[in-house]
């Protein structure tokens, strides 16, 4: 957090999350947008350089990205509270809402092409075009021969991932932006002025972080042996795996899920009808996990909707926990901040990639989605708009204007 900004307590950190759960639409990358809109811009309870850090992260991390970046701010804003209560706000709508939905034996169809919910995509489109303007002035942006690299880090990063797309592909590119900022950047010019993290006094420190990390990583051993227990077990060890290997989050984890549970637990239709939902409700796309725990029929499919909420998410959020004492005293160090001035363009060229596609080949597919987006900006830009009040507004004009 900050050093400049108040205290924040638990309380308000599950209002702000609470509302970014009912209302961020659009996949990982477009709610980093919403969280930057909500903590950085609107709130100013982090910095772009803070934020930008925990985004840089949760990059080199296996599990879902954009919720663990949730749950690093509420980590840095409020300590373990604010942590749980940031996960539990932003995950819970999405989990009822898809456990709901596989109860009722998907009577609500595919709704992926409902006019409503491609007006959230849209929205979502002028949300992290406004996050990646915002964040390129911060952390790219600038004078002489430092700004110059950073712009060329930041560009150069978005061209190679739309020619070479992919988990692994990304933790390359920031690599190596990493090594060039280490090598070439002013730490003054490193990441974006004084921005290294301040977790809680209470954080534990390395040893504590060390600790979490290796809790995480004996998840991997213990639940394979707790698998033939049980069908509850052998679920949750699958869903645990899943969450704890992917690297990228979002729809990556799909492959994963579907090797250990169909057929063994559910159908391909059962999959593919759970997908759907999974695309039409706000929130983390890891919930679809809370779906398969609802719908497989081997054990109860109450205590199945919570292993698979619970187990696809704590592997992740470890990690991160664990990472965060570790990294925001790294990120100290001179060397470690011109490094982190690289790494930070990178991840700014990360998201304008990702922009392009998924965002933006997944919204748009003709001109009035094109005018749509556009006066979404505008709105949300020139009008200064929340974003929440856009995505709403962007769903009923979707609704009116653009079913398929």
């Amino acid at each position: 957090m900050s050093a400049s900004s108040p205290p924040v307590s638990a309380r308000a950190v599950f209002a702000a999350f609470l509302r970014l759960g009912l209302t961020s639409f659009g996949g990982p990358v477009a709610h980093l947008g919403f969280f930057r809109e909500e903590f950085v811009r609107r709130r100013r309870w982090l910095s772009d350089a803070e934020y930008a850090d925990v985004v840089a992260l949760a990059q080199f991390l296996p599990g879902p990205a954009s919720s663990q970046v949730g749950f690093a701010v509420g980590y840095l804003l409020a300590g373990a509270r604010g942590a749980l209560a940031a996960w539990a706000a932003f995950t819970l709508p999405s989990a009822l809402l898809l456990a709901a939905f596989a109860l009722l034996a998907g009577r609500a169809g595919d709704l992926s092409g409902a006019g409503w919910v491609t007006g959230l995509k849209l929205a979502a489109v002028a949300v992290v075009a406004q996050a990646v303007a915002g964040m390129w002035g911060t952390l790219v942006a600038g004078e002489g021969a430092a700004g110059r690299l950073r712009t060329g880090l930041a560009l150069g990063t978005a061209a190679g991932l739309l020619l070479w797309p992919g988990a692994w592909a990304q933790l390359l590119a920031l690599l190596l932006c990493a090594l060039v900022g280490w090598r070439w950047l002013p730490a003054a010019a490193g990441a974006g002025g004084d921005g290294a993290l301040r977790p809680p006094r209470r954080s534990g420190g390395g040893r504590t972080g060390l600790g979490l990390v290796g809790l995480a990583l004996a998840g991997l051993v213990v639940l394979p042996l707790l698998a033939p227990l049980s069908p509850a077990w052998a679920f949750a060890d699958h869903v645990y795996r899943a969450g704890a290997l992917v690297f990228g989050g979002g729809h990556v984890v799909l492959p994963l899920l579907e090797a250990g549970l169909v057929p063994g637990f559910l159908s391909a239709g059962q999959f593919l009808a759970g997908y759907g939902a999974a695309n039409a409700v706000p929130g983390p796309l890891f919930t679809f996990a809370s779906y398969l725990g609802a719908a497989q029929t081997v054990f109860s499919p109450l205590l199945g909707a919570v292993l698979g909420t619970v187990f696809i998410f704590v592997p992740g959020l470890l990690l991160m926990l664990g990472a965060l004492p570790l990294w925001a005293e790294l990120s100290r160090w001179p060397g470690t901040r011109r490094a982190l001035g690289g790494l930070n363009a990178g991840v700014v060229g990360l998201l304008l990639a990702a922009l392009y596609d998924p965002v933006f080949t997944a919204a748009v597919h003709g001109p009035r989605d094109l005018a749509l987006a556009l006066l979404a900006y505008a709105v949300l830009t020139a009008g200064k708009v929340p974003a929440w009040a856009v995505v709403l507004g962007a769903a009923l004009v979707g609704g009116a204007l653009l079913g398929r």
